[in-house]
């Protein structure tokens, strides 16, 4: 084993030899402003309208603005199915409509070792964020996470075949092994758009409801 790939396992080897897992790093979460009434929190699956502005932790410098550069406009997203940040994912929870929040996020939550574009790498980011709308996502978080048995991230054929089997089930049907081998041939051809043979979270998301 060389030095490069003992580096590489010497955080799992520390995590089993102390017999606990290293604590994932943390999102400083800061309010800056908060309307007086809140009568919708975001949460994983809402599809959330925002402006942005982000700076670098280290010498303050702003590397983008959703009010200053491209089209000016603020950006919808769906939150908690990693299409943004992970430091976003986790810093935007239970957030109101019109809540503004500084967040700062560590490097491995945001661009990690290799840094992006004007973002160098192992940088630490301060993001300025506005929620401006909060609306429903077309499909539901918990359903994904509920179909998504080994946590990965996407949805193998057997996976979407046991949700399919126990939704039947739900329903009164008896399970038809050949019909839901049918089913999850349509699915997958249907929503998998990268032809990867998994459906991922955001396929998930902005594909119809066949499921």
């Amino acid at each position: 084993m060389n030095f490069i790939s003992l580096c590489s396992i010497l955080p799992s080897l520390l995590a089993f030899v102390s017999g606990g897992k290293l604590p994932e790093p943390e999102v400083k979460v800061e309010v800056i402003d908060k309307p007086l009434m809140c009568y919708r929190k975001s949460k994983y699956g809402d599809m959330l309208l925002v402006h942005h502005e982000g700076f670098l932790e280290s010498n303050g410098t702003m590397f983008y603005s959703s009010r200053i550069h491209g089209d000016k406009n603020p950006v919808w997203f769906t939150l908690g199915i990693r299409e943004v940040l992970k430091g976003w994912d986790k810093g935007l929870q239970n957030m109101c409509t019109g809540e503004r929040r500084k967040l700062t996020i560590p490097s491995s939550l945001a661009y990690g070792k290799e840094g992006k574009g004007k973002i160098p790498p192992g940088s630490t980011l301060i993001f300025d964020i506005e929620l401006l709308e909060i609306r429903n996502g077309p499909r539901s978080h918990d359903s994904f996470r509920e179909m998504d048995l080994n946590d990965d991230w996407k949805l193998s054929k057997q996976e979407v075949k046991e949700y399919l089997k126990k939704e039947f089930e739900k329903h009164g049907y008896s399970p038809n092994d050949t019909h839901h081998e049918v089913m999850v041939e349509d699915i997958f051809k249907n929503e998998d758009e990268d032809e990867d043979g998994f459906i991922s979270a955001r396929e998930f998301t902005y594909q119809h409801d066949e499921l």
